[in-house]
């Protein structure tokens, strides 16, 4: 019987691949792949999730004849309110998940084409969902509702929080890293193309920055972050934008790329001349001082910040700036450190601790794919 554990993350228009070996001091990733541009106008390769997980995973065992995994694990980003734990997928789970394609409409869908082309092409393979929600589960109601009429809030609107996997990987990262602040009072920053931050004690959820959506919380590449709610009924009373269209400004739209103009990349904002690109910066680097601050509150104040995913772990000028702007909290910075990209990056005797962690969605799947299947 195999060994090996495939994880697959689908997007819209790509699909990414790792293969683990399931050795005895856990998950061990062989090689990991990626399809993109699946059905676009330009793509010469595959045209849609089927061929392209067969190209992915032919490349992935080299041409092994016959292979067949002992399981695969997906990136789902929403499991609503029924999965709190990774799940065996059934027809019931699937037919579930697809339910809540209009809380996730961007990417719900890909997961489950993901999920459904897997099926194809390993029939009799066990499937496990990961879900992106999980992790937030078991907060209090205060944390998790809006304030609506309750038979929203029964009906499952609400707030989810995303990222979850990342965060669910960074506290058990940290349980070795720093285990006395993996005890304490955490705020972890997910800083990428996608941002979210959460607050953790002790390893269990407490709050995050995202809700009932993944547009919610901090600005990020192409996503508005935290609105006015009157904004949205302005657009679609004085502006005429349709519910579409609106959807299109606020996913594709809005976020670093819309303040600046200029792109939704960090890096290309810091090295860019132009104003609009600064005050994009300035923008982000005050929307995630100012979620710190909400959160260390939610906390009861703070012991240790972490930073992850691609901004978090890479631009060091970002850190340096959210760092200064949380002196007063007791984080003193080793500019050294942070320059040098290491793993603690403040010095011995700052109050609140500072970390630089990378995340591996990919691997924490694996985990959950062996522990469920028992492999």
């Amino acid at each position: 019987m195999s060994s090996e554990v495939l994880v697959i993350n689908a997007g819209s228009s790509s699909v990414k691949g790792s293969l683990f070996d399931l050795g005895a001091e856990g998950p061990v990733l062989k090689v990991h792949g990626q399809v993109e541009g699946i059905g676009t106008p330009q793509a010469s390769g595959p045209k849609d999730h089927d061929e392209a997980l067969a190209f992915m995973v032919g490349k992935l065992t080299a041409g092994r004849s016959g292979w067949r995994p002992a399981g695969v694990g997906h990136r789902v980003v929403h499991g609503g309110t029924r999965h709190r734990l990774p799940a065996l997928i059934d027809p019931a789970v699937r037919a579930y998940l697809g339910s809540l394609v209009p809380l996730a409409p961007l990417h719900q869908p890909a997961n489950l084409q993901g999920i459904d082309a897997a099926a194809r092409a390993f029939p009799g393979v066990p499937q496990v969902a990961c879900f992106d929600t999980a992790f937030h589960h078991g907060r209090p109601f205060v944390a998790e509702a809006f304030a609506l009429p309750r038979r929203l809030y029964d009906e499952g609107v609400r707030r989810y929080g995303f990222h979850g996997l990342s965060y669910e990987y960074i506290v058990r990262a940290m349980q070795t890293t720093a285990p006395e602040a993996a005890r304490g009072r955490m705020v972890i920053a997910h800083m990428g193309n996608g941002v979210s931050m959460a607050a953790v004690k002790d390893g269990k959820p407490v709050e995050t920055t995202m809700g009932f959506t993944a547009l919610d919380g901090l600005p990020m590449g192409t996503r508005c972050g935290q609105i006015d709610p009157g904004v949205l009924l302005y657009l679609l009373d004085e502006k005429k934008l349709t519910p579409a269209g609106l959807a299109d400004l606020l996913y594709k739209q809005s976020g670093l790329l819309g303040l600046s103009s200029v792109g939704s990349d960090m890096r290309d904002l810091l090295t860019s001349s132009d104003p609009h690109a600064q005050e994009a910066v300035d923008y982000f680097v005050y929307r995630v001082v100012w979620y710190t601050g909400a959160l260390a509150a939610a906390l009861g104040g703070l012991d240790a910040l972490v930073f992850t995913a691609g901004i978090g772990q890479h631009a060091a000028g970002i850190r340096e700036r959210v760092c200064r702007g949380l002196a007063w909290l007791g984080l003193e910075l080793d500019t050294e450190a942070n320059a040098a990209h290491r793993t603690r990056i403040t010095t011995p005797g700052s109050k609140v601790s500072a970390w630089v962690v990378p995340t591996d969605e990919e691997r924490m799947i694996a985990l959950h794919v062996a522990g469920l299947l028992k492999l």
